[in-house]
């Protein structure tokens, strides 16, 4: 796909009816093929019907604001994350993404404005830094998705393993370090009272979002659909890769953080929110798991949060931090 043109992936699958792989040129996915600063993009996505309704279905979220109407002037408005994982997957508008068996470590996400249905989103970053821990490569990712009027919708930093054998590496932490050295446990007191939209405080238990990510759903988010293969969309690449099963990509489940808050913050999410977490085991697919929340801290105008997404044997899979700001701010403003 070239740039300037609006499809609404990162690739068009309609030009595999050329006969030609949609890979043919791009570099393998190695650590030494790495160049620092290596810029990554421009692609122009389309938010059409078909993308919105789409990861409706691979995060079950069927949200009135995507699919009706929304409060910011009525318009139907793409999830929070809808363009997360098109901004994590930039790099392989340079590398084949075939041949990617990585393992995303860090995933951070600063949400300023809503991208709305029909609108033609610009998505362009770098790889800014490469270093080597325990073995492994890693790389790091700074992006942006900018609206088709200049304004900023998202912007991404993530740190990725570029290729490895996820079945060795995955579940190495426990927990997630903080900003100021707190680690986020999932750990909520007894009786700790539920989360007050109007009046936050802090200790408040965001209500749980229950999930369990099917094939076809880890499939479709893994972009089956542009005919990559990756140990998300296909049992031999992840058997390859010490897997038993596919598993769910950590972008994923950031999503499902993403919708719990949402639901928790309101509008307010799309126009400040911020989240920043680290994936710290696999999830296959169709295991069960849960996401919540504990808000930590409250100010004038936002609210702080650690979050986490819990698997069925207890042990976190993911772990981070969040921010929003006050719905009653966002009231004041009219929004």
């Amino acid at each position: 796909m070239s740039a300037g043109a609006s499809w609404r992936d990162l690739t068009d699958p309609r030009a595999a009816e050329t006969g030609e792989s949609p890979e043919t040129g791009l570099k393998e996915p190695l650590f030494e093929n790495l160049d620092i600063p290596e810029r990554l993009g421009p692609v122009t996505v389309l938010i059409d019907d078909h993308k919105i309704k789409r990861f409706a279905f691979t995060q079950d979220d069927h949200h009135p604001w995507h699919l009706e109407s929304s409060p910011f002037e009525g318009r139907r408005i793409g999830h929070a994350a809808l363009l997360g994982n098109d901004l994590v997957q930039l790099f392989t508008t340079v590398y084949a993404a075939s041949e990617v068996v990585g393992l995303h470590t860090e995933e951070q996400l600063w949400f300023d404005s809503p991208a709305f249905l029909d609108e033609a989103v610009t998505l362009e970053g770098a790889y800014t830094q490469a270093y080597e821990r325990r073995g492994q490569g890693y790389v790091v990712m700074e992006a942006a998705a900018t609206g088709q009027d200049g304004r900023s919708v998202l912007r991404h930093r993530g740190v990725e393993i570029l290729r490895t054998r996820p079945g060795d590496v995955a579940g190495r932490g426990s927990s997630a370090p903080g900003p100021d050295s707190r680690r986020v446990t999932g750990e909520v007191p007894a009786g700790a009272p539920a989360f007050d939209p109007v009046a936050p405080r802090p200790g408040q238990v965001l209500p749980p979002l229950v999930k369990a990510i099917t094939t076809e759903q880890a499939a479709v988010f893994s972009r089956i659909g542009e005919y990559v293969r990756n140990i998300h969309n296909d049992l031999d690449l992840a058997r390859d890769a010490g897997m038993r099963v596919p598993i769910v990509q950590g972008q994923q489940q950031f999503g499902v953080l993403a919708e719990l808050l949402t639901r928790a913050s309101g509008a307010a999410f799309f126009s400040g929110g911020w989240m920043r977490v680290k994936f710290l085991n696999t999830v296959n697919v169709h295991e069960p798991i849960e996401a919540s929340g504990v808000v930590t801290a409250v100010d004038e105008e936002n609210v702080e949060f650690e979050i986490w997404v819990r698997r069925a044997d207890g042990k976190l899979s993911t772990a981070g931090w969040a921010s929003a700001p006050l719905r009653t701010t966002t009231e004041r403003e009219g929004q």
